[in-house]
């Protein structure tokens, strides 16, 4: 869980200082009065002062304007199509119920078309970290807002790279979820089978909170979709990561080469195992959402309008829309198929890879290259993004460099979908901070033996998904005996008052199809049953009765005790806190 601000009207004042001295330039379109912000954060520290719970209290945070909040102009950043908007998005509202207070809508390219942040007539937005350059579209503003400080968190949009690319360009973090997980009911569409919202930070575990607050289906959605119960929760310890082949590097520049290498350097420092990939069907897919028929979207989201409204048009994206007017049904239907069938191609590519690991954008351009050749740097800057929505995969942004004379340079973690705390795990290890849990519904589970870290069933857990949670230890009433086989492992049993003893453990989350996968793989006499822990709590956990047979160990003291005993100390993973991936979260 994030800390809170000690006090959101102190949170916002802050934000509202920052922006008076650098308001970062073109970075808003709507900015709140500072008094209607403050008397917000008023309202949340009531809801304090009530006890009532309110996990983002004390953060500020933007929205991207073609995401509707109620009572404010939605303008997409087209003057004409300017709005005010009845209902706020269901994602942005639970933000709200949470306790963030708003402070502005920021600017985009214009119908979030474009990867450049030049796009719009509120003007150009550029980088918080080089002003020269671009802050990276079509979530211009809301990365340069976190990229400068002014907000704790913004919530931008992604079709083809909007959530990756200005995080990349800002230095910040960028999650990218998976298709459906945050409702789009209230987000203005540019491609509506491809879009998602997503989130800005500059903290990962801040990220991640953002995230799990905004995910959850919503009826006002049809594209929205539940966590599934085969979701894993956790990273492997060993993760394999796919990395390009020297030649789909062809885009970057030696320099750029040698950043990406330096990240890949790091992911094998953190115990990863690189396996190179052939990127092509990939790169073939990211090709179809502007130069085959998937375009078409974007007329289906704006065409009519832009059509009907050429004055405050930026030139780019109205040919776009125009061009995507111009695509045959049997064209949109054949590249459908198309990508289906590079998806699959993909899917049997990355089988036995845990996730991608790619440059999240080829170059960082400036504002002149950009307006050299608008449409030629706009294409170059999706070469690693825009096929990620398509083939239905989730994305962490992370920073990796800043090189001299070339901009900022990142990376993204790319993943199946529903594996977005895959992602969130591998993109902590490569920062080495903390990791947190994008997800909510997960089943506890006690485990004493041979499932323990560092122990031999141990992969049995990883390889579900499941994710450590921490060291626990049973109430005085348990025993434990030695069960015969191999591997070796134990038997904890509930004992008459007074007779047993506190046994250590661990506890592991675990999805609701793990867990019924893990069942079938215990041996009799084990089973699962209620274990009550020292801390109060009730959970899973494997026991059983002892049939008399079996060696009493119980004053050992837990299984690695009495694996010492009898053959010396035993391999034990460091503490949680040496690995940041293995921290409780």
């Amino acid at each position: 869980m994030t800390t809170p601000h000690p006090s959101p009207t102190r949170a916002v004042r802050t934000a509202y200082q920052r922006i008076a001295v650098d308001g970062g330039p073109n970075v808003w379109i709507t900015l709140l009065d500072e008094e209607v912000a403050l008397e917000r954060a008023r309202e949340v520290e009531d809801d304090l002062a009530r006890g009532e719970q309110r996990p983002l209290a004390g953060y500020v945070f933007a929205v991207k304007d073609n995401i509707d909040v109620a009572g404010l102009p939605t303008t997409a950043a087209h003057p004409a199509f300017s709005h005010v908007a009845e209902r706020t998005a269901t994602a942005v509202q639970r933000l709200l119920d949470a306790g963030a207070v708003l402070v502005g809508k920021t600017n985009l390219d214009q119908f979030a078309t474009g990867l450049v942040g030049t796009r719009s007539p509120y003007g150009v937005v550029r980088s918080a970290a080089d002003p020269e350059r671009v802050s990276g579209g079509s979530s211009a503003g809301s990365g340069a807002a976190v990229g400068a400080g002014l907000v704790d968190f913004a919530v931008g949009t992604d079709t083809a790279g909007s959530g990756r690319v200005p995080a990349a360009f800002n230095g910040v973090i960028g999650i990218k979820p998976t298709l459906g997980l945050v409702p789009a009911d209230g987000v203005l569409p540019a491609c509506p089978s491809y879009d998602t919202a997503t989130v800005f930070a500059r903290d990962l575990a801040l990220a991640a909170t953002v995230t799990r607050t905004m995910a959850g289906p919503s009826d006002l959605d049809a594209h929205s979709r539940p966590w599934p119960a085969s979701a894993p929760l956790a990273a492997p310890e060993r993760p394999v990561l796919g990395v390009p082949r020297a030649e789909d590097l062809g885009a970057l520049s030696p320099a750029l080469r040698e950043a990406f290498a330096a990240a890949c350097r790091r992911a094998e420092s953190t115990g990863a195992v690189l396996r190179e990939v052939d990127l092509t069907v990939f790169l073939r897919a990211a090709r179809l959402l502007y130069d085959g028929g998937l375009v078409a979207e974007r007329a289906y989201s704006f065409g009519r309008f832009l059509a009907e409204n050429p004055d405050g048009a930026d030139p780019s994206v109205a040919a776009i829309a125009e061009r995507a007017g111009r695509v045959s049904g049997v064209d949109v239907v054949a590249d459908q198929q198309q990508l289906l069938e590079l998806t699959a191609a993909g899917r049997r590519i990355l089988d036995g890879v845990t996730a991608l690991l790619l440059p999240t954008a080829p170059e960082h351009p400036t504002v002149e290259a950009v307006q050299a050749e608008p449409l030629a740097v706009n294409a170059r800057l999706g070469t690693y993004t825009n096929f990620v929505n398509l083939m239905d995969m989730a994305a962490v942004a992370v920073p990796a460099a800043h090189v001299p004379g070339e901009g900022l340079f990142g990376v993204s973690v790319v993943t199946r979908a529903f594996e977005d705390q895959v992602a969130i795990d591998l993109a902590a290890r490569l920062l080495d901070v903390p990791t947190a849990r994008v997800f909510d519904e997960a089943v506890p589970l006690a485990v004493f033996g041979a499932h323990l870290r560092g122990q031999p069933l141990n992969t049995q857990l990883q390889a579900l998904g499941a994710r450590f949670d921490g060291p626990i230890s049973t109430t005085g009433d348990y025993r434990m005996h030695a069960l015969p086989g191999t591997p070796a492992k134990p038997l904890v049993s509930r004992a008459a008052a007074g007779t047993g003893a506190e046994l250590p453990g661990e506890l592991w989350l675990l999805s609701t199809q793990a867990l019924g996968e893990l069942l079938t793989t215990l041996p009799s006499p084990l089973a699962l049953g209620r274990v009550h822990l020292s801390d109060g709590r009730q959970v899973l956990g494997f026991t059983g009765q002892p049939t008399g047979h079996e060696e009493d160990i119980t004053a050992s003291g837990g299984w690695l005790a009495h694996l010492a005993a009898r053959s010396g100390p035993v391999d034990t993973p460091d503490a949680p806190g040496a690995d940041p991936a293995l921290q409780p979260a």
